[in-house]
C-alpha cells in the first residue's frame, strides 16, 4: 500500500461530516450565487429578449439583438477602441512596472518609502484615481494641461479623441502599475542569486544581467500579468472611463464595458446591453484561451 505524501508546510484537515465544511463555504457560495450565477443567467436570458424601458412588454427575438450589434457601426467602433485601449494599457503598465521593479534593488536609502509611494495607487478607488487625472489634465484648470500648453501642445481631451485616449490609458495604467510591481518584485527575488553573481563575475552589468538572466526567468510572471491586465482592461476600468471622459469625445474612449452601461442604464435598451455583456464575456474567454494556447507554450517554467 502506497503511503500518502504531503507537501511540506501543508496541513490536512479532517471532517467527520460534510456539514461543517459546507457551513464554512456557505457565505462564499451565497455571494457567488446572488452576485454571479443569477445575474449571469439573467443576462443570458435577457440577451434574447426585446423589452420596453419599463418592462411592460417583452418579446422573444432569438438572435436579433446580436445581429443588430454586428451591424452597428458604433459597436464595431467600441470593439476597436477597447482593443487599442487594452493593448496600450497592458504594454505601458508592464514596462513601467518592470523598470520600477528593476530599480528597487538600486534604491539604497528610503527603500521602504520608495515601495510605499509605488503601492499608494492600489489603496485609491478607481473613480478617485479618475477624478485626480481628470483634474490634472483638465484643459481649463489642470496644472499639467497648463504646462503642456506652455510647451505649445494643443491639449484638449474634451475635443480631441487621441488626447482623451491617451489620458485614460495613463490613468488606468497608473492605477494598475502597483499590482504588476508587486508580482515582478516577488519574481525578481526568486531569481537565484548564484546566477546573477556568476554573470557579474563574468563582467555583465546590471542591465545586461536583467535582460539576459532575470527577464527570461520572469516569463511565468509576465504571462500571468499579461492575462490579468487584459481582464483589468476589459472589466475593471469602467470607473476611470466614467470619471475622466464619460466615453467621449464622440465615442473615442467608449470601451465595451462602458457601452454596456450606457445602453442598459442610460438608453434603457436592456436587450442590447445584455447581448453586449454576453459578447464581452465571450471575447474575454476567447482571448484568455488563445493566450494559454499560443503564448504559454513559449513560457519557461524551469530555472
Amino acid at each position: 500500500m502506497v503511503a500518502r505524501t504531503h507537501e511540506p508546510g501543508l496541513k490536512q484537515a479532517h471532517f467527520r461530516t460534510a456539514g461543517l465544511p459546507t457551513l464554512l463555504l456557505l457565505p462564499q457560495l451565497l455571494i457567488l450565487l446572488f452576485f454571479f450565477f443569477i445575474p449571469s443567467v439573467r443576462a443570458l436570458m435577457q440577451a434574447f429578449l426585446l423589452a420596453d424601458p419599463f418592462g411592460a412588454t417583452v418579446h422573444f427575438v432569438w438572435l436579433d439583438n446580436f445581429k443588430a450589434l454586428f451591424r452597428s457601426e458604433s459597436y464595431r467602433n467600441s470593439v476597436w477602441v477597447t482593443i487599442w485601449f487594452t493593448l496600450a494599457q497592458n504594454v505601458l503598465t508592464i514596462v513601467v512596472a518592470l523598470v520600477l521593479a528593476f530599480a528597487t534593488d538600486r534604491v539604497v536609502r528610503f527603500q521602504a518609502a520608495y515601495k510605499g509611494i509605488i503601492l499608494l495607487p492600489y489603496a485609491i478607488a478607481p473613480v478617485i484615481a479618475g477624478v485626480i487625472w481628470a483634474f490634472l489634465f483638465n484643459p481649463s484648470v489642470g496644472p499639467i494641461a497648463f504646462f503642456l500648453k506652455s510647451l505649445g501642445v494643443a491639449w484638449d481631451p474634451n475635443r480631441n479623441g487621441w488626447d482623451a485616449m491617451l489620458l485614460v490609458v495613463l490613468a488606468a495604467s497608473w492605477k494598475h502599475i502597483c499590482y504588476d510591481y508587486i508580482f515582478l518584485v516577488a519574481g525578481l527575488l526568486a531569481v537565484p542569486k548564484s546566477l546573477m553573481e556568476a554573470a557579474a563575475v563574468d563582467g555583465a552589468g546590471p542591465v545586461k544581467r536583467f535582460f539576459q538572466i532575470a527577464l527570461p526567468l520572469l516569463g511565468p510572471t509576465l504571462f500571468f500579468l499579461t492575462t490579468m491586465n487584459f481582464v483589468y482592461g476589459f472589466f475593471e476600468t469602467f470607473a476611470i472611463i466614467d470619471a475622466v471622459t464619460h466615453g467621449g469625445p464622440a465615442g473615442a474612449t467608449n470601451i465595451l464595458v462602458y457601452k454596456v452601461y450606457q445602453d442598459g442604464f442610460v438608453n434603457l435598451d436592456l436587450g442590447s446591453s445584455a447581448a453586449q455583456s454576453v459578447l464581452l464575456m465571450t471575447f474575454a474567454l476567447l482571448l484568455t484561451l488563445l493566450q494559454f494556447k499560443y503564448v504559454e507554450r513559449k513560457v519557461n517554467y524551469s530555472i
